[in-house]
């Protein structure tokens, strides 16, 4: 979210990509942004194709000095620095903060209309792109499934130009817009940098079900001739660990918002690496069927009981959750 303010533009969305472990720091929740002041002329750059909108508040003389001051302090170097998350602290509540702290307790938000999760809000955001929309749910627990209040819906800058345009405050003794004037700075989608929709053939479910499918024949055969392929669920444990690695990371290293509980963990999960040192040798058969038994009972009790968990489900794990159903199914059943 960019401010402007006397010809010069505030943006808390500024991150330096070349910083040592950038990636790791942005994934473990450590990573921090800049705010940083711009002169007029760099504040559309990189804004081809998308919308954007100048909001002038109307605020008193005082609670606008108010604002500049606090700008101006926090873009110092030695202020600029904050931790980055996603859902509570970010380039679009920040803005928000710093109306609330200039106006006070006068400040009136329009009343929620929409009882939206942040996981919804995401998922709108998303909508053409569903691997990013399934990443989205696969590594955030139940913590975005509860019902926001207008603050917090704030997290997203369109939800927050929305709350603004609809606030009141106290000025002189009267109940007046928060908003004087509204200019439309760069006209291009509402919608930011508009995708194509992912062909139905190239969606996680298909993958997913492709998976299954796939799964399912193998798997008949195997127990046709009561042997297990190797090949298929060498792939299978390469595949759910390293999902469930970055899943358990998340939980138990980062410290991001709403990676901790995930019941994601409970259908992929890095002990799907045990089966991989123990399918090679006869003297580890009985281990082996034990852990197949113990994963296969947990999936189907995962599939089962899901719609009493807190937490919604992207439509293309439950495929995914069979497959290791059906892969102790036949290592149990071979000889």
């Amino acid at each position: 979210m960019t401010w402007g303010f006397n010809d010069w533009y505030f943006n808390y969305g500024v991150f330096d990509f070349s910083e040592p472990f950038f990636v790791y720091r942005f994934v473990k929740g450590s990573a921090e942004y800049l705010c940083m002041g711009l002169p007029p002329q760099f504040a559309a750059a990189g804004m081809e194709g998308r919308r954007m909108v100048e909001q002038e508040l109307n605020l008193t003389q005082e609670q606008a000095a108010k604002v500049r001051d606090f700008l101006i302090n926090n873009a110092r170097p030695e202020n600029c620095r904050y931790v980055y998350q996603y859902l509570g602290d970010n380039c679009s509540t920040r803005p928000r903060d710093i109306i609330e702290m200039a106006v006070g307790p006068s400040l009136q938000y329009p009343a929620v209309t929409d009882s939206l999760t942040y996981r919804q809000m995401m998922a709108q955001c998303t909508r053409n792109s569903k691997w990013l929309q399934m990443g989205i749910d696969l590594i955030l627990g139940p913590g975005i499934d509860q019902p926001l209040t207008i603050r917090q819906q704030m997290f997203i800058p369109m939800a927050l130009k929305s709350a603004v345009d609809g606030a009141t405050h106290v000025v002189d003794g009267k109940r007046v817009p928060l908003v004087r004037h509204t200019e439309v700075v760069v006209d291009g989608s509402e919608e930011g940098l508009d995708i194509e929709p992912e062909p139905w053939w190239a969606t996680p479910l298909f993958a997913g079900i492709i998976l299954l499918i796939v799964t399912a024949a193998v798997t008949v055969r195997d127990m046709s001739r009561r042997r297990c392929s190797r090949w298929l669920d060498v792939c299978i444990a390469l595949l759910y660990s390293s999902i469930g690695l970055v899943i358990y990371f998340l939980m138990f290293v980062s410290v991001r918002e709403a990676t901790f509980p995930n019941y994601n963990a409970l259908w992929a999960n890095p002990f799907y690496l045990i089966p991989l040192g123990l399918m090679w040798s006869r003297r580890t058969r009985k281990a082996l069927r034990l852990y197949h038994v113990i994963n296969g009972t947990v999936a189907v009790l995962t599939i089962v009981l899901w719609p009493l968990l807190p937490q919604v489900a992207n439509v293309a794990f439950f495929p995914m959750m069979v497959v290791p159903v059906l892969r102790a199914i036949a290592n149990v059943h071979a000889r």
